[in-house]
């Protein structure tokens, strides 16, 4: 399960909401170990696409350099989808690294007849895709 602050969503959302037609991009990061997402990180989309995202090499290698700095980690990676639902393409699943990180899809198109976004959380392991649980909570 993934427990994050209202705070954090409304920021997602927004940059999500920003970028929009392009997909939008970004980390958030927390202490490691912790499981717990605390730092937005907002990234450029070096591919300005509404149908592909991609971290530019030097500001992730930044990033992490950044990261490894203050002892955190990526707790949560994520971007957007402009036309789509909010579920993983074979691209994202492809390109998902980060076993022990939450990955966070928005979709910024009203594909469910719900509203105008989906938030939703996956863990994306050797290739295995599983939906979990978003708990968002005030503080923690």
């Amino acid at each position: 399960m993934l427990t994050i602050t209202q705070a954090l969503v409304d920021q997602i959302v927004a940059h999500a909401r920003k970028d929009h037609p392009d997909e939008a991009c970004g980390v958030v990061a927390g202490p490691a170990g912790s499981d717990r997402p605390e730092r937005f990180i907002p990234m450029l989309n070096a591919a300005m696409s509404p149908t592909f995202y991609e971290f530019d090499s030097g500001d992730l290698l930044k990033l992490y350099r950044d990261m490894d700095d203050r002892d955190e980690e990526p707790v949560v990676i994520y971007h957007s989808h402009t036309a789509t639902e909010a579920y993983p393409s074979r691209t994202d699943i492809s390109y998902a690294n980060e076993p022990g990180a939450h990955y966070v899809l928005v979709s910024t198109a009203d594909t469910d007849g719900v509203g105008e976004f989906q938030f939703r959380s996956f863990r994306i392991v050797e290739g295995e895709v599983t939906e979990e649980e978003v708990k968002v909570v005030e503080a923690y």
